[in-house]
C-alpha cells in the first residue's frame, strides 16, 4: 500500500508541469472580453462626459437587452458544434407574432411566438441531427423561410400589428429594468443549464468530440435537437418582447442580427468549431459589442450602421485568428 502511494506521488511529481503558455491561454480564451470590456469603459468614461451618464446607460441596457437572447441561445447552439442563421428573421417573426397575438389577449401574444419558434426550432433540429444535414445550410433556410413566413402574416409588410395601449403586454417591455431584468433572468437560468446539468455537459462532449460522445452512449441526435429548439424559442421570446417594447410588429427589424449574436458570443470565449464556451463570456461579448456600438454612435454616427457591420465583422475575424493561434500554441506545446 505504501509503495503504491509512493509510486503515485512520484508519477505526479515527475509529470511535466504546464508551461506559462499553456495557463495564460484558457484565460486569455475565457476572460479575454471582460478585460477588453473594462479597459473600454474606463476609457469611455475618462474620454467621454456623456458616456457614464444614466441616459446613456439606460440606452444601451435597455434598448439592446431582448436582442442579447439570440446571443444566449446561440451559445448553446455554437458550444455543439453548429450555427444558427435563422434567429434574425425569427425575431422578426416573434415580434409580429406576439404583436398579434397581444390584439386577442397577453396570454397568446406570449404562447403562440414561442410555439412557434419551439417548433421551427425542432424542424430545424431534426434536419441537422436525424437527417445529418449541414447546420448552415438548415438555418440559412430557416432565414429566408421565415422571412417569407413573415410577409405572408403581414400580407408583404402592408399589415401592422399594433399592441393595444393597455395591455398588460406592452408592460413587458416598458422602461429599462424590466428588460434588463427578463434578460438577467434568462441568462442565470442558461448558466445553470450549461454549468450544472448532465444536458450542459452532453452539449460539450459534442462539441469536443461527437463520435467520442456517441461512443459514450451520449443522447447526441436528443441534445442537438433541444439546443435549436431552444434557439428558436429564445428568439421568438425575444421578438415578442422587443415587440411589446416597440408597440409594434415591426417587419424590417432583425437583418444581420444573427451576426451580431455570432459575433457576442465568439468574441466571448466559445469555440467556434464547439466543444467549449460559457454564458458568462457571451455576457461579456454582448456588452463589449453593446459599448462599441454606443461609441461608434455618439462619435462616427454619420457612418450609420455600415461602420457598426464593419466593426462586428473585424472583431470576429481577429478573435478567431486569436483563438486559432492559441489553440496551435497549445498543441505546440
Amino acid at each position: 500500500m505504501t509503495s503504491t502511494v509512493l509510486t503515485t506521488a512520484q508519477t505526479e511529481a515527475d509529470a511535466p508541469r504546464p508551461t506559462l503558455g499553456e495557463r495564460i491561454a484558457p484565460q486569455i480564451q475565457r476572460r479575454g472580453a471582460l478585460a477588453v470590456l473594462v479597459l473600454v469603459v474606463a476609457i469611455a468614461s475618462a474620454t467621454s462626459s456623456t458616456f457614464p451618464t444614466w441616459s446613456n446607460v439606460s440606452s444601451i441596457l435597455g434598448n439592446n437587452a431582448f436582442v442579447w437572447l439570440l446571443a444566449l441561445g446561440m451559445t448553446f447552439v455554437i458550444i455543439t458544434g453548429g450555427i444558427d442563421l435563422s434567429v434574425g428573421s425569427m425575431y422578426a417573426l416573434g415580434g409580429v407574432l406576439g404583436a398579434y397575438g397581444a390584439t386577442h389577449g397577453t396570454w397568446l401574444a406570449i404562447l403562440l411566438p414561442l410555439a412557434v419558434g419551439a417548433a421551427w426550432g425542432a424542424v430545424q433540429g431534426l434536419l441537422v441531427a436525424r437527417a445529418r444535414m449541414a447546420p448552415f445550410i438548415v438555418s440559412l433556410v430557416g432565414l429566408l423561410g421565415l422571412r417569407g413566413l413573415m410577409q405572408a402574416v403581414t400580407d408583404e409588410g402592408a399589415t401592422t400589428y399594433l399592441v393595444p395601449q393597455h395591455s398588460a403586454f406592452r408592460s413587458l417591455g416598458a422602461g429599462t429594468w424590466t428588460p434588463v431584468l427578463i434578460v438577467a433572468v434568462f441568462f442565470a437560468l442558461g448558466a445553470l443549464l450549461l454549468t450544472r446539468t448532465g444536458f450542459g455537459a452532453t452539449l460539450t462532449a459534442i462539441g469536443g468530440n461527437e463520435n467520442a460522445a456517441l461512443l459514450l452512449g451520449l443522447p447526441v441526435a436528443r441534445a442537438k435537437v433541444l439546443v435549436y429548439v431552444l434557439s428558436g424559442t429564445l428568439a421568438a421570446a425575444a421578438g415578442a418582447l422587443g415587440g411589446a417594447r416597440l408597440g409594434s410588429g415591426v417587419t424590417t427589424i432583425g437583418v444581420g442580427y444573427e451576426l451580431t449574436a455570432i459575433a457576442s458570443v465568439v468574441i466571448g470565449g466559445t469555440l467556434l468549431t464547439g466543444g467549449s464556451g460559457s454564458v458568462g463570456g457571451t455576457v461579456s461579448g454582448v456588452l463589449l459589442l453593446a459599448v462599441i456600438h454606443n461609441l461608434i454612435d455618439h462619435y462616427f454616427s454619420q457612418y450609420g450602421s455600415a461602420f457598426t457591420d464593419t466593426v462586428n465583422g473585424a472583431f470576429l475575424a481577429v478573435v478567431v485568428l486569436m483563438q486559432a493561434l492559441l489553440s496551435r500554441t497549445q498543441q505546440l506545446e
